[in-house]
């Protein structure tokens, strides 16, 4: 189960002065702070039968490490997003290609998606490239990653900017995830987003909000 709250940003500066944050340095885990780029792909068939039973199928490239991955039960209030998640790493990046989803059947969720594609060819829906700036942090009653994700949404459709920050729950409290994320829109005069990446993609896609 994935948990994490999602605000936009407004402005360059905000990413900067999170990064820098006093307040979070405080609890930051030694040697958990690093930068990568992350390109991430989007496949589904021509009817878009996945999107269709809310199931997102991503290959996503962080710095040289490939992984697909299949996102679904997806659930959102206000900031905060629940979804089911799994992912299996990729030797190489061919998958950007022409990725097979027979590398989920091991799991209950890939036998569906097997069913639900059957056969037919996956097609790439939207491309996300953007640059993640993250650390992880100790309350003492939760482990948070903090990631600041800055880049751009490409679609046939049209293109959108990604500038938004993630706090995810890596174990711990969720009271606890929402107090830090909380006070991080009152310094910072965040908004909380309540669509992921892949449901604006949707959006280009005129393919609704979910």
């Amino acid at each position: 189960m994935e948990i994490e709250v999602k605000y936009s940003m407004h402005n360059k500066e905000t990413a900067e002065r999170v990064w820098e944050d006093k307040v979070l340095a405080k609890m930051e885990d030694a040697d958990s702070r690093e930068k990568l780029y992350m390109k991430s792909a989007y496949f589904d068939t021509d009817d878009y039968v996945l999107s269709r039973n809310d199931i997102a199928f991503r290959v996503r490239m962080e710095n040289t490490r490939v992984v697909a991955s299949l996102k679904w039960g997806g659930k959102s209030e206000g900031g905060l997003h629940t979804r089911e998640e799994i992912n299996v790493p990729m030797d190489d990046d061919a998958c950007f290609l022409s990725p097979d989803p027979a590398v989920f059947k091991e799991s209950e969720i890939g036998e569906n998606i097997l069913r639900l594609i059957d056969g037919r060819p996956l097609i790439n829906l939207m491309e996300i490239g953007y640059l993640r700036s993250r650390f992880r942090i100790d309350t003492g009653k939760s482990l948070i990653e903090i990631s600041i994700d800055e880049g751009e949404l490409v679609t046939e459709n049209g293109s959108e900017p990604i500038s938004e920050i993630e706090l995810e729950l890596f174990s711990g409290d969720v009271d606890d995830l929402m107090q830090i994320g909380t006070s991080l829109c009152e310094r910072y005069n965040l908004t909380e987003e309540t669509r992921s990446k892949y449901a604006r993609g949707l959006k280009l896609l005129n393919m609704g909000t979910k």
